[in-house]
C-alpha cells in the first residue's frame, strides 16, 4: 500500500468519526491556521523568498492577508452558512418543513499552485475547514522551499490525520488522484487540469478547476491613460507576471499606443527603479525552465520596452512588446510572465471580436469613462470576471465567487461560495402523517379532477413570509378596530379616524416591506 494510498485512508477514517461535525471543532481548526499564520510569519516569507524572490511585505500583501480575511471572515460567519435554508413552498407543502440543509462532502484533495505557494493552497483549505470535510493538501513541488515548510509546520498547527500535507512530484499527484476522492479542488495550468478532470472522473469525483488563459485588457482612447497604465503596470508585473489574472495582454487603437508605452515606461521606473533586478520588491522567473519558455515567446516580436534578462538569475526585466498581432508567437499560449504585449484594433468592435475569438479568459479588463461602453463588453463577452478601471482586486472581495469559465476554469471559491462549493446542499422535507385527504389526489386512479387539484396545490406558489405578515396584520387591524369601540365615547370622532388612518398606514408599509 502506497504511502499516498495511507494518508488518505487516514483521513478518510478520521472523517467517519464525526468529528468534523460541530461548529465548534471546525472554528477551533481555522483559529489553529490563522495562529500558523501568525506565528510562522517568518519562515513563510523566507521559503516564499526563497521559491519567487518576493520580499516579506510582498509575501504579506499577496500571500498571508487575504488568507487571514478569509479565516476570520469563515469564523465569523460561519454558524449562519451551515444553518438550515429555507425555501419557496407550494400549497401542497405548507405546512412541511422544507429546507436546504449544508453538509459535508468528506475528503477533500487540495492540489496548490506554484506562484502563489501559500494564497492559492490554503485558501481552499479554509472552505474546506469550514464545511466540515477532511483535506488532503498537495503543495506544488515547483515552489519547493514553500512545500517544505508546510509540510514540516502545518501539522503542528492542524489535526494531521484529518488535514495531511503530502509533498512530491508528478509521481506522487498521479498517485493521489488514483484514489477516491469526494471533491478534487486544482488550481494551476488547463493542460493538467484535464488530467486531473480524467482521474476524478473514474471515480465519478466533482471537480473545481482554477485554472487560467489569456487574459485581455482593452483601453479606450478617451479614458484617462495615465491612470490605466499606472494600474496596468501594477496588476501586469507583480509577482513577476506570474499571476493567473494578469492582465495578459493590450487592445488598443493605433492613436494612442506610443503614449500607452511611454507610460507603462515611466510606472515601471517609479515602481522597480531605473533597475529591477535589484530592487526586492520585483521578483524572479520560478525556475530555468520557465525562464527559456518566456525567452522563447519574445521571438517576432518587437521589444518596445524592457528585453533583458540574466539566465543565471532567472531574471526577466518587465517588457513591453509593440504591434504584436493574433498571430505572434506570444500570443499562443497564457505569457504567465513579465511580458506585455500591445495589439492594436480599430475600436470596440473589433476589440469584442477579437476577444470572442478566443477560448474564455479568467477575467476581461477594460478601461473607460463610458459606462455604456463597460455594459456593452459585459454584456457581449464571456469571461469568469470583468474588471473595469482597475486590476486584480476583484480577487480580494470574499464576496465575489471566483472563478473561470470554459477553458479559464470550472467552479468558484471565496467566502460562502468556498464553503457552498465544498458542501453538499442537502435536499430535506418533513412531512406529518396527517391530512390525507389532501395527499390522495396523487394516489391512483389518476383522473381529470385529481389533476385539476394537483395542479392548483402544486403550481401554486406560497411567500410564507406574506402570508404571516397578512396575518398580522389581520391581527392589528382588528385589535385596532377593539380599541376605537373601547375609546369611542371618550375621544372625538376626528381623533378616532386619525388613528385608525394611521394604523392602517403602519400595517402597509410593514406588510409591502
Amino acid at each position: 500500500m502506497s504511502r499516498e494510498q495511507l494518508v488518505v485512508q487516514r483521513a478518510r477514517k478520521s472523517f467517519q468519526t464525526g468529528k468534523t461535525k460541530p461548529l465548534e471543532y471546525r472554528i477551533h481548526q481555522l483559529k489553529n491556521l490563522l495562529r500558523f499564520m501568525s506565528e510562522r510569519r517568518g519562515e513563510i516569507a523566507d521559503a516564499v523568498k526563497r521559491d519567487l524572490g518576493k520580499s516579506a511585505h510582498g509575501t504579506e500583501l499577496f500571500e498571508t492577508l487575504g488568507l487571514e480575511g478569509e479565516i476570520g471572515l469563515s469564523v465569523e460567519k460561519l454558524a449562519e452558512w451551515a444553518a438550515p435554508r429555507p425555501v419557496e413552498k407550494s400549497l401542497l407543502t405548507i405546512s412541511d418543513e422544507v429546507y436546504v440543509q449544508p453538509e459535508p462532502l468528506g475528503v477533500v484533495l487540495i492540489i496548490g499552485a506554484w506562484n502563489y505557494p501559500w494564497a492559492v493552497t490554503l485558501q481552499p483549505l479554509v472552505g474546506a475547514i469550514a464545511a466540515g470535510n477532511a483535506a488532503v493538501i498537495k503543495p506544488s513541488e515547483v515552489s519547493s522551499h514553500s512545500a517544505k515548510v508546510m509540510e514540516e509546520l502545518l501539522p503542528q498547527y492542524l489535526d494531521k490525520d484529518l488535514y495531511p500535507v503530502v509533498t512530491g512530484g508528478v509521481s506522487e499527484t498521479q498517485e493521489l488522484l488514483k484514489q477516491r476522492f469526494d471533491h478534487v479542488f486544482y488550481t494551476g495550468s488547463g493542460a493538467v487540469g484535464k488530467l486531473v478532470m480524467e482521474a476524478a472522473a473514474r471515480h465519478l469525483t466533482p471537480v473545481t478547476l482554477e485554472l487560467g488563459g489569456k487574459s485581455p485588457c482593452y483601453i479606450d482612447k478617451d479614458c484617462d491613460i495615465r491612470v490605466a497604465c499606472r494600474r496596468i503596470t501594477w496588476g501586469k508585473f507583480v509577482n513577476c507576471g506570474q499571476t493567473c489574472i494578469a492582465p495578459d495582454f493590450i487592445l488598443c487603437e493605433p492613436c494612442i499606443q506610443s503614449r500607452v508605452i511611454e507610460e507603462i515606461k515611466k510606472c515601471i521606473k517609479e515602481f522597480y527603479t531605473d533597475n529591477p533586478e535589484t530592487f526586492e520588491d520585483y521578483g524572479r522567473i520560478i525556475n530555468q525552465r520557465h525562464f527559456k519558455r518566456l525567452v522563447a515567446l519574445l521571438e517576432g516580436s518587437t521589444v518596445a520596452v524592457g528585453g533583458d534578462s540574466d539566465e543565471s538569475q532567472c531574471y526577466i526585466a518587465p517588457t513591453v512588446l509593440k504591434d504584436v498581432t493574433g498571430e505572434s508567437k506570444v500570443m499562443k499560449e497564457e505569457i504567465f510572465g513579465p511580458l506585455l504585449p500591445i495589439i492594436t484594433v480599430s475600436g470596440v468592435d473589433e476589440a469584442i471580436q477579437f476577444i470572442n475569438e478566443r477560448e474564455k479568459p479568467l477575467v476581461i479588463y477594460i478601461f473607460s469613462h463610458d459606462n455604456k461602453l463597460i455594459k456593452r463588453v459585459i454584456a457581449e463577452t464571456s469571461s469568469g470576471a470583468l474588471l473595469a478601471n482597475d486590476c486584480l482586486v476583484h480577487f480580494t472581495v470574499s464576496a465575489l465567487p471566483f472563478g473561470g469559465v470554459g477553458n479559464s476554469g470550472m467552479g468558484c471559491y471565496h467566502g460562502r461560495h468556498s464553503f457552498d462549493r465544498l458542501s453538499h446542499l442537502r435536499s430535506c422535507l418533513i412531512k406529518q402523517l396527517k391530512m390525507e385527504g389532501v395527499n390522495s389526489m396523487r394516489y391512483p386512479p389518476h383522473t381529470a379532477k385529481k389533476l385539476g387539484w394537483a395542479r392548483f396545490f402544486l403550481l401554486k406558489r406560497v411567500n410564507v413570509g406574506r402570508l404571516r405578515r397578512v396575518a398580522l396584520l389581520a391581527t392589528f387591524a382588528g385589535l385596532a378596530a377593539f380599541v376605537v369601540q373601547v375609546k369611542e365615547l371618550k375621544y372625538p370622532s376626528s381623533v378616532r379616524r386619525a388613528a385608525t388612518e394611521f394604523a392602517l398606514i403602519w400595517a402597509m408599509c410593514y406588510l409591502t416591506h
